[in-house]
């Protein structure tokens, strides 16, 4: 369809009403409206594998579904019948359910590497909990995050480090530190630095690039010599890099590791595992002080937990990791052979591992650019792609990855012509989007 042509009037009411309702008008920042081109930001009305309606009745391929959790596309029978039939048995109570040993030991055969295991809802819920645990264990107080790595937790100990750090106290953010990813020296610096008073190292253990061989051998070494706790955060790598996350895949134990996103299949389920001697520090059977590691009201819910544990089940039996690389491989050939063909393969880029991938849009001079996002965007949505990033579930078939390679072939022309044109706002349809993490609005 023109993009001209391309309208979204239902969803432009309903995003009005969600802005006169609720702060920023959605649940989370990167599925703001600012994320998209103006007026074409859809309202979903539901989706099915790896397709998604909007409420104005179009269809898309869909990408980075539910923030790169809905790994198995949406509705996955498997998972739906284990939900509905816990649902009918009841999903909270007084005292834990059964499903929670269950729960816990179907991911500890999961993710051998770890001893315990305690199940929250959020990502954020458990790397708090880790910072938590890695403070009292250790007796210091600095947290040094991965500053490569954009988000690990919607708590102040983070969120103070970014530019929409409005409301935490100084004094908060600063006890956190960053280094670089994949470069030890830089790091035992900063541990050097401050001796003694970092708890933890908290990183993605992968992320757009390979980590080099022996940097995360090196970094366990570098906790180990400074006495600090290592935490790999694995909302991301954890099942996209292998089902026991990518502490198997490289062969390095972290102490504590965190999971969640593809955990659930869009169930809200996060866990937090680890070393037991750790772990029970906030639990009953240790000796020193208590830790409140985690307590939530509806972090085991029996829903949550049976989803997840028919994710695992899914994972294991289907080999639903490799099928990702294989889709994810298919569609970045695609996506390249498209944009070299029109001539803008040195401006929109495929990066990151072929299960986890994302695209940069660069302008004339090679730079990132939100106009060449927002018109890469715009064409994509106008041929029925949603696609913030090119992260693929195990549900598309070679037709949908063939339909969004034609749709960016479609976007990369328009692109080569605001690239002659230098100048792309000819296409833009409106203002530019935005990144989330902005100081003002």
């Amino acid at each position: 369809m023109d993009p001209e042509e391309f309208q979204l009037p239902r969803s432009r009411t309903a995003n009005e009403r969600l802005h006169a309702m609720i702060p920023g008008g959605a649940h989370t920042y990167a599925k703001g409206d600012d994320q998209y081109p103006e007026h074409l930001a859809p309202v979903i009305s539901h989706g099915r594998g790896a397709h998604v309606w909007d409420i104005d009745g179009n269809q898309y391929v869909e990408y980075g579904s539910g923030l790169r959790s809905v790994s198995l596309g949406h509705a996955h029978p498997r998972v739906n019948e284990a939900v509905r039939r816990e649902l009918d048995r009841g999903s909270n109570f007084v005292r834990p359910s059964v499903v929670e040993v269950e729960a816990a030991e179907r991911f500890l055969a999961t993710v051998p590497t770890a001893q315990m295991v305690k199940f929250a809802k959020n990502g954020s819920d458990v790397t708090t909990a880790a910072v938590r645990l890695a403070r009292a264990a250790t007796g210091r107080p600095r947290v040094a995050v991965c500053g490569d790595h954009p988000f690990f937790s919607v708590d102040d100990w983070f969120i103070g480090t970014t530019p929409m750090s409005a409301g935490i106290p100084a004094a908060t953010t600063e006890l956190t530190v960053a280094f670089p990813y994949g470069d030890l020296a830089a790091t035992e610096e900063l541990l050097t630095r401050y001796q003694d008073e970092i708890a933890c190292l908290i990183l993605e253990p992968a992320g757009h690039a390979e980590p080099a061989p022996g940097y995360l051998e090196g970094l366990r070494a570098l906790a180990d010599r400074h006495g600090c706790v290592l935490v790999f955060d694995e909302m991301i790598t954890g099942f996209r890099w292998s089902e026991a996350g990518a502490q198997s895949l490289y062969g390095v134990v972290p102490d504590l590791s965190t999971f969640g996103k593809a955990l659930g299949n869009g169930c809200a389920v996060s866990a937090l595992a680890g070393r037991r001697d750790l772990m029970e520090q906030g639990g009953l059977h240790h000796r020193g002080d208590r830790v409140f590691l985690l307590s939530t009201t509806h972090g085991a819910e029996t829903h949550s937990l049976a989803a997840a544990m028919a994710v695992q089940a899914t994972y294991v039996e289907e080999g639903i990791t490799a099928q990702l690389h294989a889709l994810g491989e298919r569609l970045a050939a695609g996506v390249r052979d498209a944009a070299a063909a029109m001539g803008v393969g040195d401006h929109v880029l495929v990066r990151g591992r072929a299960s986890n991938l994302v695209f940069a849009t660069l302008d004339e001079n090679r730079q990132p650019s939100q106009q060449y996002r927002t018109l890469f965007l715009r064409r994509l949505l106008a041929g029925g792609v949603l696609a913030p990033s090119f992260v693929v579930s195990s549900a598309l078939d070679e037709t949908d990855i063939d339909h969004t390679v034609h749709a960016v072939a479609q976007a990369c022309a328009v692109y080569r012509k605001a690239l002659d044109a230098g100048d792309p706002t000819p296409w833009l349809g409106g203002r530019p989007v935005k990144p989330v993490f902005r100081r003002l609005v």
